[in-house]
């Protein structure tokens, strides 16, 4: 899917280490195109920047010292609905990776890859939408369940994980019936980003159909409760 985009790639930083941060920022100038919003090394600050900047693209890593950029990511999309985050990491646990992408990662590009992997990742993810998963982890992450890993999750349970818990309220909110309006008086957010979010829901389940799809798809899957009504 092509994703039609004016203006700079606004880039926000997370990472422990001042001097990667400054690494960073100094390759990211030198990018026509690329814009750091700004950068942060604990959770706290990373997600009043995000909350903040509303960038649209959020560069992660998983080793944040004493907290975890797993715990972080979901946050991050809370707090940036129309952001994708790329996992930039040294990490060898390959499963730390994997499970970034269940959460919701766009990308994951190793330390070691270089600065022109890092460069291309924020690009193609943010014009394109499409992911950038490192050699290796689309077979890992589909190919386990075909071998007869039964412990390894159905797709469908992939793309559920990966829903933020803003993304789960508002399929609840869907559920009882409520329209944009009613959506962003509910969670205190604007229409705008009520759509920004449904977009984002659509995409990450592939849902087609609009409301109805997705209301069948929450409960088939157990989103919404059988209680609550139907949108009109």
């Amino acid at each position: 899917m092509s994703i039609s985009q004016s203006g700079p790639i606004r880039i926000l930083l997370v990472d422990d280490h001042t001097i990667i941060r400054d690494g960073l920022r100094d390759l990211i100038a030198s990018r026509q195109g690329m814009l750091v919003v700004g950068d942060a090394g604990t959770s706290n600050e990373a997600l009043r920047i995000a909350s903040e900047a509303q960038p649209d693209v959020i560069v992660l890593d998983l080793d944040l010292g004493a907290e975890s950029g797993l715990e972080l990511l979901p946050r991050l999309l809370d707090a940036a609905a129309g952001a994708s985050v790329i996992i930039l990491t040294g990490t060898r646990d390959v499963e730390q990776r994997d499970r970034a992408i269940e959460l919701g990662a766009k990308g994951v590009v190793l330390k070691e890859s270089g600065a022109t992997e890092l460069l291309s990742a924020i690009e193609k993810v943010h014009r394109t939408g499409e992911y950038w998963l490192e050699p290796g982890a689309t077979k890992r992450l589909l190919g386990r369940r075909s071998s007869g890993q039964t412990d390894e999750p159905d797709p469908e349970t992939l793309k559920i994980n990966a829903l933020t818990q803003t993304e789960r309220e508002l399929i609840h909110y869907i559920g009882e019936g409520l329209d944009n309006r009613q959506i962003a008086q509910r969670m205190h957010i604007a229409e705008s980003t009520v759509r920004n979010n449904l977009s984002r829901i659509y995409d990450k389940l592939e849902i087609q159909g609009g409301r109805l799809g997705l209301l069948v798809y929450a409960y088939r899957h157990g989103l919404v409760k059988p209680a609550a009504r139907a949108a009109n």
